[in-house]
């Protein structure tokens, strides 16, 4: 159950002796909440659901939790620092932001870099690109203000330390101004890079399927794959067509659908 799920990552986060982790993981989630909510009944109406109705995100399964929470569940347990949400974030913008521009998406793993249907695994946009490093920014901003960082010793008018920190760029263990900058620049960065290394493994390993009467892609319920007519096929950059689709009725509804890209071997939860 998703309610245990994430009660159960929040008591890891919890108590740990640092404050940060439990404050990134409530950061993440109202601020990956709020995005969600922005224009969902567009963004419902841009996809479908494997039933056939609408798409838009529905309940998340306790899956869905761990694949978000997991990995810095474990770390926070081994005390490692570790900036998995940075990425997670940053994912979560892109994806719930990206999804609403003007502009098609482009397939990232393609060689021509050609267009696909929003929603599609692997696909960018530029603005989505440009959500998912405001994404890796909102983490970086709530570490930078609760990490317990060894402050630089303060200068006298000698130009002498009063502590015994010198500041890291300068060689010692100190975080002045300009340390903690070069910090939320780098998580920044490092977020939107996680993003958009999600987005490739996504195009190459998780299959995209497409109705192919309405273009739209279609989701999987709680993030499960979508079954399809193997009358279809993909290769990495482009769908082919390699038999003749059956017929359109309830018995072979599959048959109108196709992938449009991806291996298959993963499902959305990965």
């Amino acid at each position: 159950d998703s309610s245990f799920a994430a009660a159960g990552t929040a008591i890891v986060h919890a108590i740990h002796p640092w404050s940060v982790f439990f404050a990134l993981l409530v950061v993440f989630f109202l601020a990956g909440t709020a995005i969600t909510k922005v224009k969902h009944d567009v963004k419902a109406r841009l996809t479908l659901a494997a039933s056939g109705s609408s798409g838009g995100e529905g309940k998340r399964t306790h899956i869905q939790v761990f694949a978000n929470s997991l990995v810095a569940s474990v770390l926070i347990l081994l005390h490692y620092r570790q900036f998995n949400y940075a990425a997670v974030a940053a994912d979560t913008f892109s994806s719930e932001l990206g999804i609403l521009s003007r502009s098609r998406p482009r397939l990232l793993t393609s060689w021509n870099f050609r267009e696909v249907p929003p929603g599609t695994n692997g696909g960018i946009t530029f603005w989505g690109t440009v959500a998912g490093f405001l994404g890796g920014l909102t983490i970086a901003l709530t570490s930078v203000l609760l990490l317990p960082f060894c402050p630089a010793g303060l200068a006298s008018r000698t130009g002498k330390l009063f502590g015994d920190n010198q500041p890291g760029l300068e060689g010692g263990s100190g975080w002045g101004l300009r340390e903690k900058t070069v910090w939320v620049i780098a998580v920044t960065i490092w977020g939107g890079l996680g993003s958009l290394l999600d987005s490739a493994l996504g195009g190459w390993f998780q299959a995209s399927v497409v109705d192919a009467r309405t273009g739209k892609v279609i989701e999987g319920t709680g993030g499960k794959k979508v079954s399809y007519s193997q009358c279809w096929k993909t290769t990495l950059t482009e769908p082919v067509q390699v038999l003749v689709a059956g017929s359109h009725d309830k018995k072979d509804r599959n048959s109108s659908r196709r992938v449009e890209s991806g291996l298959g071997f993963l499902d959305n939860n990965a």
